[in-house]
């Protein structure tokens, strides 16, 4: 009988990936030299751009959108890319600017690389994540494959409640604007040494950015919005994992989503201590602490708690069957995060471009959203925040409703909307 054929490029991929991944993991410091032919095995290009369909996004600075793709056939796209990879004559293009207005009135650049450049990054992507997930600390959760910040709040919340009394609350300033290039590529240098796949980084490290007509390139930071950028932006502050294993694991614990993390100490003289620290090892990285994010926090009053991932934590005291009265560490939404929701729902009911808009449609377009919200933020502390939530999503609604009836009074449809809420199964955040 045949062994069980492989037929999807997803499982061909996988099982690649397993490969390399095992191989890192059994030799820490065996370095990789024959990987370039693996990015442009068809396989990998079509599973890469499977993942790139998915994620949908908008055209780069080409103007060639996945729709234009389609027209003129992935396999005949994907062949292309191929051979610009094996002939050594794929080139990518600059990224393209795009700003995304702030709350606060600033913008937030964001580079859109075009669907070939994601595509090739992406097949990149997954030939070296497994190589470099070998390598990566326990402590650090953002970007990796079954890692997310569900787990990183749990590991804050148990580090909290094995008497963590201090936090030391870390924002570095412009993290992936900021990061050097030649410390990077060292940095990957130490697993891989094909010199193609080396180039192949160097060039989208250099591609620059389109901006008004022109391109800026620069010698710091990694293209932002790149599929690449993630896994970069990992490998550069692995370093700052691995030494703050060797250097600071006794003063506090750290936990690291992307560029935002916490060091969790049980003594004030410790948060100081791990405060110096990060300073010591940003310094060698060339990395800046943002002056007003990042603050030492006491928690042990109860009186001062920190934001980490859209949720606030705090200690708060409880008490057992016995009347013992104890602190524990509470989470529930941050103002931010809450002010987020308010503004998505707003944005969505308020407009009069959305009175035609029928009532099913709205609470489907709702639901989707509510059960999101709740998967992320419900915790056993966050109900006074959830009702209040769903009280104000209630109110929108019966806003629009009247709006949509033209009434003066919205209130008076209160019932009304309350009625076909349940009609129509309108979800609940608590």
């Amino acid at each position: 009988m045949n062994a069980i054929e492989l037929t999807t490029p997803k499982e061909k991929v996988q099982q690649l990936q397993e490969k390399l991944g095992h191989a890192a993991k059994t030799n820490k410091s065996r370095k990789f030299h024959a990987l370039y032919d693996k990015v442009y095995r068809m396989d990998v290009l079509q599973e890469a751009w499977r993942r790139v369909r998915a994620n949908k996004g908008a055209a780069g600075i080409d103007g060639e959108t996945m729709a234009d793709i389609a027209k003129i056939g992935e396999d005949l796209f994907l062949t292309e890319c191929q051979q610009r990879l094996s002939n050594n004559n794929y080139r990518p293009q600059p990224v393209r600017r795009h700003y995304i207005p702030k709350k606060d009135g600033r913008k937030r650049p964001l580079g859109i690389p075009t669907v070939r450049d994601r595509v090739v990054q992406m097949a990149t992507k997954l030939i070296l994540e497994p190589i470099f997930e070998a390598d990566f600390q326990e402590s650090s959760f953002g970007f990796r494959p079954k890692r997310g910040a569900k787990q990183a709040l749990e590991r804050i919340r148990k580090a909290c409640n094995r008497k963590g009394n201090w936090v030391v609350d870390i924002d570095i300033q412009g993290y992936f604007d900021n990061i050097n290039q030649e410390k990077l590529m060292k940095l990957v240098e130490m697993r891989i040494s094909d010199r193609r796949v080396l180039k192949l980084i160097r060039q989208w490290l250099g591609a620059g950015v389109m901006e008004e007509g022109t391109v800026r390139r620069s010698d710091l930071g990694t293209p932002q919005g790149g599929v690449i950028s993630p896994l970069l932006a990992n490998i550069y502050l692995n370093y700052f994992d691995l030494l703050w294993e060797k250097h600071g694991k006794e003063v506090g614990e750290l936990t690291r989503y992307a560029d935002d993390f916490v060091v969790v100490c049980k003594t004030r003289k410790d948060a100081l201590h791990a405060f110096k620290l990060i300073q010591a090892i940003m310094e060698r990285l060339e990395l800046t602490l943002h002056p007003e994010k990042t603050r030492i926090v006491g928690l042990w009053t109860g009186e001062e708690g920190f934001d980490f991932l859209g949720m606030h934590h705090r200690k708060m005291k409880a008490e057992t069957g016995q009347n013992c009265v104890y602190y524990t560490t509470q989470q529930w939404l941050c103002k931010k995060a809450e002010q987020h929701i308010r503004e998505v729902v707003k944005e969505r009911l308020a407009p009069p471009k959305m009175r035609h808009v029928s009532i099913q449609e709205h609470v489907n377009w709702l639901n989707l959203r509510i059960q999101g919200w709740k998967n992320y933020y419900a915790t056993p502390y966050s109900s006074k925040w959830m009702t209040k939530l769903d009280w104000y999503i209630r109110t929108r609604l019966t806003r629009w409703y009247a709006k949509k009836r033209q009434r003066d009074r919205w209130r008076s449809s209160g019932n009304e909307v309350k009625l076909l809420s349940q009609m129509y199964g309108l979800k609940t955040l608590l």
